[in-house]
């Protein structure tokens, strides 16, 4: 008779003692409150030591720690790093229960649990605060669970300090420590989330299958369809109210006794009187195609890619850098936007492959140098090891430039992504596969586009606010919620007003505030702390500055319970008797799953774990790439005809980067269905059914992990929907939309000047895709639509003399527009137009007029 071993196994054979992970909490109106809840089961005849790796978001602030075993909780505490672990390591030595808990990076920790004893389980629970705000009524919440393997630049040098795959190097010293190693994993995630907004809501995910169990009209829980699923990609919930105000609290304060209070005002500025015709830009687009590109993030990135330069506007001036191991740009220098040049970019575009380590120091360097005071819009996962290294190169070579990313895939490691937008004024996006790409697009250039407010400055009367956080104020953009954080020592209601520039002309904001001298909202002042230490870990000191400041970092954040790259939580199980230990534990480090989506963990690889179970591997990536997939050949580009004033233009010539062949259904189904539209040109229109019951055929799921096929076909078939309007609008609409020029505009015809007669072409077609159901809600054409409505908008003061064909233009502009911004934009272009004034809250109305204004 075979014995057989039971449980979970590394290769060298030892158990795996970490059992599962549930995360529970609450996500409110204006912060959400999570735990994290790892549960330990050792079950080998000794104790051991578990070493686990994970993930927490970036913006997150820990607030809590505690171990749970023999049925008794025990709290941590948080101490200077190097002592908790001191703390830690006497306790095991010493026979006694203990867990640590360290920070490698913002959005990376690693728990150790040391004298798991056997048979006993053990539970590790980690809680943090995150704010929550709403834009245009919608909140996206993202949970990371693995800790992807990431791009580690340099030669290896110095001592291990932890049990990561990777081994240290002089420009990313703690590799050990942010590298779990990859295996098959059989212990899963559990999620049981409270929802409530304060307002009735629709709760989706476009990376799982979720169940929302309604418990009143503005609160419910989520859960996962299947009870348990693996932690291979982020999980990203949605949720859409139809009222659009704000869900959170202009000012919330925390005051017990004497002590100092704390405060945090939020504001949304409404500076639409402010906006003028944004000036010229220049635009460097970087776009990560190193091998954990490879698979969905690609497509992704390229789709994105692509829009975005349909944002650009004539006159701006852009380049798209490539980069893996290595960089090259699309042009030497950076080009004016035009057609013929959108074209070339197209297909350059097009024809990028994934492969290699994400070497992103350089291009990010050279970016910021041509453009030191443009845009950078970097598409990437963000999964690299120096991100330190990289955030002071581009703050060294720019002057005012702005960092916009989008991070792209079912693993994006948000740290850098969030530092190089709170550090340059920028923001960003994250696209999970299955999301709408255009809306998020839209979203971004609509923030660089926005009026803003610099060199803001606050200056308190009738009460005094100290130590605010941050310390620099950042940037006012129009539309998005700017909070400001601080203390208060004395009670009482005065006004805050804050003062800066938008562009060359003065801006001032008053707010009534008022200050009371007891409220209970401890959240708030973990927070204030964790921005305050975040000012101060940004400042770049050296020396002796940066001692005195790492000092008053740990005092702060030991002062508050806060885990930062200098402060540790520990906690420790005092045992006696049979439960104290003897002798060293053996450690066990918790392998993580290979990452979802990513093809360098292709198909054979994930068989070959099937069929033999349960080896840990090495991490593949900066090096060399594991698996076999290849990327197949997308579609031909685009095709975007030039202005009918335009000489024809020449055929490239052939690059040895593009492909011989197309894979239409392939390539549609590892973007969602999405990229069918995006991809696909006037060339195709034979094809396109083939194409679409290719895809149909073709779409299997691409075995991430062994369980999740239920999940992946509901996730398949909501990405479905979007294609089918596609289907239905042959080549009508793609003919039309093809016709749209580079600054958005139509070409028209007639008499009269070329602003009157690009208007009334544009509302003519805007009012045909309009017919057709085609706003700039839709899933595949939206940005084109919104370009077109923004192109009007700016055209609009040289209508003076035509008021029918602004009264058309901006009408037609009404009926396609989706968000309150926009059409407040269009109601103040409309005020001199008594006829359509009078008219834009009557769409039935609004569209006879239209109809009878397009017949003249």
């Amino acid at each position: 008779m075979t014995k057989e071993q039971a449980g979970l196994f590394t290769r060298e054979g030892k158990q795996v003692p970490l059992q599962g992970v549930e995360v529970t909490g609450e996500l409110l109106g204006g912060h959400a409150r999570v735990r994290v809840r790892q549960r330990y089961l050792n079950d080998e005849k000794r104790p051991v030591e578990a070493v686990y790796t994970f993930p927490l978001p970036s913006d997150g602030t820990l607030s809590a720690f505690s171990m749970t075993c023999a049925g008794r909780r025990i709290d941590g505490v948080v101490k200077e790093r190097e002592e908790a672990f001191r703390t830690y390591d006497d306790a095991v030595t010493a026979g006694h229960g203990a867990a640590l808990l360290d920070e490698e990076r913002s959005n990376v920790f690693t728990a150790q649990v040391g004298n798991l004893l056997p048979g006993e389980e053990t539970v590790i629970e980690v809680e943090f605060l995150q704010a929550v705000t709403a834009e245009e009524g919608s909140v996206r919440w993202m949970l990371p669970t693995l800790v992807a393997p990431r791009y580690i630049p340099g030669a290896p040098s110095g001592d291990r300090t932890g049990h990561g795959a990777a081994e240290p190097t002089a420009r990313v010293p703690d590799a050990d420590r942010i590298s779990p190693p990859i295996g098959q994993v059989k212990y899963g995630l559990r999620l049981d989330l409270l929802v409530d907004l304060g307002r009735e809501v629709v709760v989706e995910s476009p990376s799982h299958a979720i169940t929302f169990t309604r418990e009143s009209s503005t609160r419910g829980r989520v859960s996962f369809a299947r009870g348990e699923v693996a932690l291979d990609r982020d999980l990203v919930l949605t949720l859409r109210s139809p009222d659009t105000s704000a869900v959170f609290v202009p000012l919330v304060t925390h005051r017990k006794g004497d002590n100092p209070g704390t405060f945090a005002l939020t504001v949304v500025p409404d500076l639409l009187a402010m906006a003028s015709t944004p000036p010229k830009q220049e635009v460097i687009f970087l776009v990560d195609v190193s091998g954990s590109m490879d698979g969905d993030s690609l497509p992704q990135a390229q789709a994105a890619l692509r829009l975005c330069l349909r944002h650009l506007r004539e006159g701006d001036r852009f380049n798209v850098i490539a980069f893996e191991s290595s960089f090259r740009s699309f042009q030497p220098q950076p080009v004016p936007f035009t057609q013929r040049m959108l074209e070339d970019a197209d297909r350059w575009v097009a024809a990028l492959r994934a492969d290699g380590g994400t070497e992103l120091l350089g291009p990010m360097q050279a970016a910021a140098r041509t453009a030191p005071d443009g845009v950078l819009v970097l598409l990437t996962d963000g999964q690299v090891g120096n991100e330190d290294e990289i955030l002071r190169a581009v703050l060294a070579e720019r002057k005012t430039a702005r960092v916009y990313s989008f991070g792209i895939g079912t693993n994006v490691s948000d740290a850098l992504l969030r530092d190089l937008a709170r550090q340059t004024g920028g923001d960003v996006e994250f696209i999970h596969p299955g999301e709408r790409i255009d809306d998020k697009v839209v979203a971004q250039f609509a923030r660089a586009l926005a009026p803003r407010v610099t060199e803001l400055q606050a200056t308190f009367e009738g009460v005094e606010g100290t130590e605010l956080a941050p310390a620099e104020l950042p940037t006012m953009v129009d539309g998005v919620p700017w909070t400001l954080l601080g203390r208060y020592t004395t009670p009482g209601s005065g006004k805050l007003t804050l003062r800066g520039r938008s562009g060359k002309e003065p801006f001032a904001l008053t707010v009534s505030v008022s200050f009371p001298a007891e409220s209970d909202r401890p959240a708030v002042e973990k927070l204030w702390a964790a921005e305050r230490i975040k000012g101060w870990e940004s400042t770049g000191l050296i020396g002796r500055r940066a001692e005195s400041m790492k000092k008053r970092i740990i005092e702060l954040a030991v002062a508050h319970q806060i885990v930062t790259r200098y402060t540790s939580f520990v906690v420790v199980e005092e045992r006696t008797g049979d439960r104290r230990a003897s002798g060293q534990p053996e450690t066990r480090v918790v392998p993580v799953n290979a990452p979802a989506g990513w093809a360098m963990f292709g198909k054979d690889k994930q068989e070959e774990d099937a069929e033999g179970g349960g080896n840990v591997v090495q991490r593949p990536g900066a090096r060399s790439r594991g698996g076999s997939a290849q990327i197949p050949p997308p579609p031909p580009p685009m095709r975007i005809p030039a202005p009918a004033a335009a000489a024809p233009m020449a055929p490239p010539p052939a690059s040895p980067m593009m492909p011989r062949g197309s894979a239409v259904g392939e390539m549609a189904k590892s973007a969602g269905g999405l990229l069918g539209g995006i991809f696909g040109g006037g060339g195709m229109k034979k094809s396109r059914k083939q194409a679409k019951e290719m895809e149909r055929a073709e779409m299997a799921p691409m075995d991430s992990y062994d369980d999740s096929l239920a999940e992946d076909e509901v996730m398949r078939e909501s990405r479905d929907l979007a294609p089918m309007a596609e289907e239905r609008q042959e080549g009508g609409v793609e003919a039309l939309l093809g016709r749209q020029l580079a600054n958005g505009l139509w070409d028209g015809t007639g008499t009269g000047p070329e602003p009157v007669r690009q208007a009334r072409g544009t509302a003519l077609a805007l009012l045909e895709l309009l017919r057709e159901g085609i706003t700039s809600g839709h899933a595949l054409h939206g940005a084109q639509v919104k370009k077109a409505v923004d192109a009007l908008l700016n055209l609009a003061s040289q209508l003076t003399g035509a008021p029918e064909v602004a009264e058309l233009a901006l009408g037609v502009a009404w009926l396609v527009a989706a968000g309150p911004r926009t059409r407040g934009r269009i109601e103040q272009a409309a005020k001199p137009l008594s006829g359509l004034a009078a008219r834009l809250g009557n769409d039935v109305e609004l569209r006879q007029h239209v109809d009878t204004l397009a017949t003249r």
